[in-house]
């Protein structure tokens, strides 16, 4: 068993950003199926209804823009376009991320949606740092960086970002290690999946982690709730 009481630093195989294959296509593919399935969505918009929330009165003067960071095939982002569509509000969603060929994927998968586009960027450019937004979305994004990478992320962002930001990430717990590990063997083929997903709850979060990264990124006015299936909502104000 690994020592899940530290974050591992080990890289992912999703993490090479020179993937462009059928092996991608279909990780994606069957992370969109564990999201699903495990509540994993939801997260992300319950943090998004808290955070909006607040704002009600700005949804209906004028659009809200909203970036997903490592938006991937952009699963979720049409899971917050529809969910925005059903609750009247005027959102439109920018998919961000570094890797050419998830933009290109993401873009054939949503063409239907005319307020979601994309931007092919990596978030350490200073080109990215000139982009400004009302929210900014991560799902499962924020555990392939260390803590200090974090920390210089969540400043950077809490300056671009109007009101603030949504965070749907991994608990580190033994239960959803193995579980995973069980769920990936028996029921997916995806060899990127079988390898990361364990993995990625190895380089996850327990709360001190998350709390102490909140605050030294700055934020004194944040949320940080447990879900399942082992998963944080984690919302952070830019006020």
């Amino acid at each position: 068993m690994p020592n899940l009481s530290y974050r591992s630093d080990e890289k992912e195989l999703i993490d090479d950003l020179e993937l462009d294959n059928d092996a991608l296509r279909q990780n994606l593919e069957e992370l969109a199926v564990i999201n699903k399935y495990l509540g994993g969505n939801q997260v992300t918009l319950s943090g998004l209804s808290k955070l909006l929330s607040d704002y009600k009165a700005d949804n209906q003067k004028s659009k809200i823009i909203i970036a997903d960071l490592g938006c991937g095939g952009g699963d979720m982002l049409m899971v917050m376009a529809d969910w925005a569509e059903k609750k009247g509000i005027n959102a439109q969603f920018i998919g961000i991320d570094a890797n050419d060929f998830m933009i290109d994927f993401g873009t054939k998968r949503t063409a239907k949606y005319p307020n979601i586009s994309y931007l092919h960027q990596d978030i350490y450019t200073e080109e990215f740092k000139e982009k400004s937004f009302d929210i900014v979305t991560m799902t499962l994004f924020c555990h392939h960086f260390s803590d200090e990478s974090l920390i210089t992320i969540f400043k950077e962002l809490k300056k671009q970002t109007r009101f603030g930001i949504v965070i749907n990430d991994i608990h580190r717990h033994w239960f959803a290690y193995y579980s995973i590990a069980w769920i990936t063997k028996l029921f997916l083929k995806s060899y990127l999946v079988k390898n990361d997903a364990k993995l990625s709850v190895w380089r996850a979060f327990v709360r001190e982690d998350l709390e102490k990264i909140i605050q030294k990124s700055g934020f004194t006015k944040y949320s940080i709730r447990w879900k399942w299936a082992f998963r944080w909502e984690v919302v952070l104000s830019c006020e």
